[in-house]
């Protein structure tokens, strides 16, 4: 398989670069279609335009222009997935999708270097961004339990664009294997190729679990906590990568950011410990069957793979999104280390007694 073969997983934007939005026009359109004013501040994204706009009149929101090459039915379906669980859960703290001035969710227009976009406005969040290797066992609980609360609200939501292909779905990780050829240092390269050997047998069992739509990339750099609020998480942020996938995928998301970042310097036997708090509070609220049990720590794994796969590939893509782009990869090569060191069955079978 070819790079270029593996491109169709790569779409909304990954792929290929696009002219940004400064700010000025940024601001000319949020005036245009919502008749707000007021100071623009860009965010760091992975792909498209993201600004926090603070209006004169003391609201804050979030206006997201997607990338050009996003399709407009993907950027819906996030949008009514958020509209979804605001009617069925709205205890549940995402954000809110505010209409224009004509009645719209979604607003389109041609950009000054003449590229066809679509904007959309949603209330901003206010938190800290958690970090998963400073929480407390009751802490990692609580993101459990809000995780599974979300699974629940989001169970019956369908949409025509729900099954699309998310590079970061690692049901799709072994059409990345092209991507390998971008690790140069060759420890790194082989670490990886060993891991995605491990990993395509185990992938061919995930189409036989549950799948619904769910939000897919619920880590740290998504989670808004307030460590004085009983309930810790105060905003679950960026739907970006939401897709009908497996129940097991999106906890082995979460699960990955509750793996130890420093594990050269601090050897741990158990991998996991952390992140049993967080599934203790899962099970709390929502069921694993056993095979989900026992692929979650695997599909942990093949979401390390795809970070250092996806990230590092980016980055030379883009080598100006370089440091937002790998600031989760440096600690991907030790917790290889860990996976590799044990059996399929050991790695199998560490979550079981949770």
């Amino acid at each position: 398989m070819q790079e270029s073969e593996c491109l169709d997983v790569l779409n909304g934007g990954l792929a290929v670069g696009h002219m940004p939005l400064s700010d000025e026009e940024a601001a000319s359109i949020i005036s245009h279609f919502y008749g707000i004013r007021g100071e623009m501040s860009r965010l760091s994204t992975e792909k498209d335009d993201t600004f926090k706009v603070e209006a004169a009149d003391a609201r804050t929101f979030i206006f997201k222009v997607g990338h050009p090459a996003e399709p407009i039915s993907e950027i819906d379906f996030q949008v009514r997935l958020l509209q979804h669980i605001s009617q069925v859960a709205p205890e549940l703290p995402v954000p809110r999708a505010f209409p224009s001035i004509g009645g719209d969710l979604l607003v389109t227009f041609t950009d000054q270097w003449q590229q066809e976009r679509v904007a959309r406005l949603m209330s901003y969040m206010h938190g800290n961004l958690w970090d998963g290797a400073t929480s407390n066992a009751s802490q990692r609980f609580k993101i459990g339990e809000i995780l599974a609360r979300l699974r629940h609200a989001t169970a019956d939501f369908i949409h025509p664009a729900d099954s699309r292909s998310v590079a970061w779905d690692v049901k799709n990780l072994a059409r990345l294997r092209p991507l390998l050829k971008n690790i140069d240092e060759p420890t790194q390269h082989n670490r990886l190729e060993a891991a995605l050997d491990r990993l395509v047998p185990l992938l061919r069992r995930v189409p036989e679990l549950r799948m619904q739509v769910l939000h897919n990339d619920f880590n740290n750099s998504n989670l808004l906590v307030d460590p004085t609020n009983p309930e810790f998480v105060i905003g679950v942020i960026d739907f970006g990568d939401a897709v009908r996938t497996a129940i097991a995928i999106d906890v082995s998301t979460a699960m990955l950011s509750l793996l130890p970042r420093d594990a050269v310097i601090e050897p741990m036997s158990d991998l996991f410990s952390n992140g049993r708090d967080f599934l203790r509070g899962y099970l709390s609220q929502a069921d694993l069957t056993r095979e989900e049990l026992q692929l979650i720590p695997h599909l942990t794994m093949a979401r390390a793979v795809a970070r250092a796969l996806l990230s590092t590939w980016m980055a030379k893509k883009f080598p100006e999104n370089a440091p937002y782009l790998q600031r989760n990869a440096a600690s991907v090569w030790a917790q290889l280390d860990w996976f590799l060191a044990r059996s399929v069955s050991k790695v199998s079978g560490v979550l079981e007694a949770s």
